[in-house]
């Protein structure tokens, strides 16, 4: 069932995707989305909730009710899996298109590599700056040192241009490497366990702009780019 209510207070994109957060970290919350714009929440439940309970989880600073107009309840189609990740893995087909044609001739492994770390960066960097204020309330979901120091959410996206830099143009290439393995084994940690407790969390992979469900392809995005540092590291030695 899905049901529309009015959500006040909410002044900025770090409010909406806080509110967003809470509310699908709801047990019986199957999706929550809400709009800035119109102060609204739509959320699809697999068990009628109370405005109640929503409000404990809101707690005092915004004030949730039912929307003045009745809306009847819908089932909306299951999206899979596949079809929900369709955005990551097509920006994941360009980057690796881009890495191999720019490495082409002559083919280089290497070059491949770091073109498509680089790129990597940069374009996921990009989605996170859309909405900064609202990335680290995403962000620190599932990513452990982003919630216990919540500064480092906001300067990850700065991070990632950093590194993308750096792989692009070739400098430090071992500094970069060393701290890629750090910042996404951390992540991944934090992935692992999301996955594990399966809490309904957005992941902040793309930023708050598009709205990717935290599944086994963000566990998968992250290794790939673990796995090709360490690769690195191991030909640098």
């Amino acid at each position: 069932m899905i049901h529309t209510y009015k959500v006040a207070g909410m002044t900025c994109n770090g409010c909406r995707t806080s509110v967003e957060n809470k509310l699908n970290a709801m047990p019986l919350v199957k999706t929550a989305t809400v709009s800035l714009e119109d102060s609204e929440a739509v959320i699809e439940m697999t068990k009628h909730i109370s405005l109640e309970d929503f409000q404990v989880v809101l707690a005092n600073k915004y004030t949730i009710t039912k929307s003045l107009a009745h809306e009847p309840d819908v089932i909306s189609p299951e999206k899979s899996e596949l079809q929900q990740l369709f955005p990551l893995f097509l920006i994941f087909g360009y980057i690796s298109i881009a890495a191999i044609l720019l490495n082409i001739k002559p083919w280089s492994v290497t070059g491949f590599m770091l073109d498509f770390m680089g790129l990597f960066y940069v374009i996921f960097s990009f989605f996170k700056l859309l909405d900064l204020k609202g990335f680290p309330e995403s962000f620190k979901m599932y990513d452990p040192l982003a919630k216990a120091i919540p500064f480092y959410g906001w300067v990850y996206p700065f991070i990632e241009v950093v590194l993308g830099i750096m792989f692009l143009m070739r400098i430090e290439i071992s500094i970069a490497l060393i701290i890629t393995l750090v910042i996404l084994g951390i992540t991944t940690i934090g992935v692992v366990k999301t996955l594990l407790d399966k809490k309904p969390i957005q992941c902040a992979c793309l930023g708050t702009a598009l709205k990717l469900p935290m599944t086994k392809a963000t566990f998968i995005e992250n290794t790939i780019m673990i796995i090709m540092a360490i690769t690195m590291l191991i030909m640098k030695a």
